[in-house]
């Protein structure tokens, strides 16, 4: 559902008649963790069709009124995405990569029959929540701020077809460490459960998706383990990607592999990422299917050196341990592997302005 909207929205403000006090924020962002606290303020945009995207505001952070009989309770039509904007050493304040967080957010609202918002009013919309909350970065080192816009169907109505009235929002909260277990790599189970068909959403960033994976990811943690790795529904064999994040994986020969995309598997926009620069780096990048039997077997001859997940939230995480049903394996020492840590070091670097941006993947906007 495309829709012609005017991208340049001019955006009202209501600041906060309240704000967190000062010695509560601070206290937040010296332990944010990750997802417990939100800001401020938060961005809300209005559709309606025949008239289009409407009633953009800044407006104190708090619940949204909501019709029991809002399209989103009953049919699901919800999609989200996520990425940070982060505090460089200069003072001044970036993100990074918006404009591919707004095209695969449009490809999900295609898929969900949802309205598309103009890349140029994602961004604005990003920009004017991550301004409204500038004080609200944490001290931590490595911490950021966390975005997250989303969109839902809003009109109330109980018959099976796409909305005609939908809210997108945008929140921010402080961000540190993903992972909780301070293990230097992490430990992931192999699940009997399935999170995407072929045909299905599962290129889509929508709810659903995750809420399909909270049983196997709860499996996981009572397991020990810290996060789920899901195979392919089809054969059963074939890695895809786990809860929340890719994967990759670093052989001795000089090459990385990630799993292609299928239309099962979300296109990260990490993962785009580190495979242009993992191609600067000189290394043989293939895209294409990787069984959970051949994985096991290259970790344990040798040929397979380093597995790392990657994602907006967690950024790149060395894989050390995967278990299944049948047994487990190592991967290389069990810790984070030297093409890891390289390609980390930087992807963050871009991240925060540390490292010559020479993509233009970041956009200054502060």
């Amino acid at each position: 559902m495309a829709t012609t909207a005017d991208s340049s929205l001019t955006f009202a403000r209501t600041p906060h008649p309240a704000p967190t006090a000062v010695d509560v924020r601070d206290a937040v962002l010296a332990d944010p963790g990750f997802g417990r606290a939100f800001t401020d303020h938060m961005v809300e945009i209005d559709y309606t069709e025949g008239k289009g995207w409407h009633s953009a505001r800044v407006v104190p952070y708090g619940p949204i009124p909501l019709d029991p009989a809002a399209a989103v309770l009953h049919y699901a039509q919800e999609i989200f995405e996520g990425l940070k904007a982060y505090r460089n050493a200069d003072g001044g304040i970036s993100l990074f990569r918006p404009e591919a967080n707004a095209e695969r957010f449009n490809a999900s609202a295609r898929r969900l029959a949802m309205p598309e918002l103009p890349a140029e009013l994602f961004i604005e919309a990003v920009r004017q929540q991550v301004m409204a909350d500038k004080d609200w970065f944490p001290t931590v080192e490595g911490g950021s701020m966390y975005l997250r816009p989303f969109m839902f169907a809003s009109e109330a109505f109980l018959g099976v077809r796409p909305a005609k009235e939908y809210k997108f929002l945008v929140i921010a909260s402080p961000a540190g460490n993903y992972f909780k277990s301070g293990a230097p790599a992490v430990s992931i189970w192999v699940s009997d459960y399935t999170r995407a068909a072929p045909g299905g959403t599962g290129a889509a960033k929508c709810g659903g998706n995750y809420a399909a994976s909270l049983v196997p990811t709860a499996e996981a943690f009572a397991r020990g383990h810290d996060q789920v790795l899901f195979l392919d529904a089809a054969e059963h064999k074939w890695v895809e990607e786990l809860g929340g994040m890719n994967l990759f994986f670093v052989f001795d020969d000089g090459s990385i592999l990630t799993p292609e995309l299928t239309g099962t598997i979300l296109p990260g926009i990490t993962r785009s990422s580190l495979l242009q620069l993992a191609r600067e780096e000189g290394l043989t990048v293939r895209e294409g299917r990787y069984s959970l039997d051949q994985w096991q077997a290259d970790a344990a001859s040798g040929k397979l050196l380093e597995t790392f997940a990657c994602g907006t939230a967690a950024v790149v995480t060395p894989v050390g341990k995967v278990a299944s049903q049948t047994g487990e394996f190592a991967i290389g020492s069990g810790g984070p592997g030297q093409l890891t840590q390289k390609l980390r070091q930087k992807l963050v670097g871009i991240q925060r302005g540390e490292i010559a941006d020479t993509h233009g993947w970041v956009k200054r906007i502060a």
